[in-house]
């Protein structure tokens, strides 16, 4: 079954939780598909695991383009969802609508995400009336890094906290399809789902929003260093690549690979023929 606005929607409805993974290329995006996630976010995080950026801000709409349209053909039943890079949205509703419109007719996105709240309404309105559905970010949004002083957890104040609810309901009235919050306090995050018509996706937000988005790189301990708080190694592939890669060198070196049931034959008069 495709999944869609519709089946998104169902899933809070029934009290169904919703799992979304970033995914950055074809091969990747086909195994999640196949594993049955219903949710693939073509995220900016890709300057930082993909490109080596320190942070999202250089992403342009060329990057996210590229690899959204590789994700979509692997993607054939999962919902793919792509960011809209810093600076595609934020100088004015046009711009806005026609960088939503290049991901979806270029990248074949189905449906697109950017951050902020009450300040994009406007431009979450227009993009929705252009029949492009929109997913908000709440909370920590990396593209406001800058203005954060870094990456800091959001809504910890009453003020704070009042905010967020209050530009949760905005957004959702401006047409929004689902929101991310993001390193956002648990019973906060559990509020404002209860408070939504629309599902809430966490990262860093407890275990009571709507679904969970993860990084695959970092559920999947692919970098070493430093980790945050909300994430969980699920498998350690990164240890496991290495070891392969390791193995591999280990073996050209040594002349063992490849071995004989890895080539090719052919008739030994031709290539006395040859010399």
């Amino acid at each position: 079954m495709k999944h869609t606005v519709v089946t998104i929607q169902n899933a809070k409805e029934n009290k169904e939780k919703v799992t979304m993974l970033t995914a950055y290329d074809y091969s990747m995006a086909k195994l999640m598909d196949e594993a049955g996630i219903e949710m693939i976010l073509v995220g900016d995080s890709l300057g930082m695991v993909m490109l080596g950026y320190e942070d999202t801000l250089s992403v342009t709409m060329e990057d996210m383009i590229h690899h959204t349209r590789a994700v979509s053909r692997g993607a054939k039943q999962a919902f793919v969802v792509a960011d809209m890079p810093f600076m595609s949205y934020q100088a004015s509703v046009y711009d806005a609508v026609c960088n939503a419109g290049r991901l979806v007719k270029e990248g074949r996105a189905e449906a697109v995400k950017l951050e902020g709240g009450r300040e994009f309404a406007g431009h979450i309105r227009a993009i929705t009336e252009a029949s492009i559905p929109v997913v908000a970010h709440l909370g920590l949004t990396p593209q406001s890094l800058h203005a954060f002083g870094g990456f800091k957890v959001q809504g910890k104040s009453e003020e704070a906290a009042r905010k967020l609810l209050e530009d949760a309901k905005i957004i959702e009235e401006a047409g929004a399809v689902a929101v991310v919050l993001e390193c956002v306090p648990a019973k906060l995050a559990e509020l404002v789902s209860k408070k939504l018509r629309i599902p809430t996706i966490g990262i860093g937000a407890g275990a009571g929003c709507d679904g969970q988005v993860l990084v695959y790189q970092d559920m999947l301990a692919m970098f070493g260093g430093f980790k945050p708080k909300f994430v969980k190694c699920f498998a350690d592939v990164g240890a496991c690549m290495k070891e392969a890669f390791q193995a591999y060198m280990d073996e050209v070196k040594a002349g063992t690979f490849p071995a004989e049931e890895h080539t090719f034959k052919i008739d030994d008069d031709i290539i006395g023929k040859l010399y």
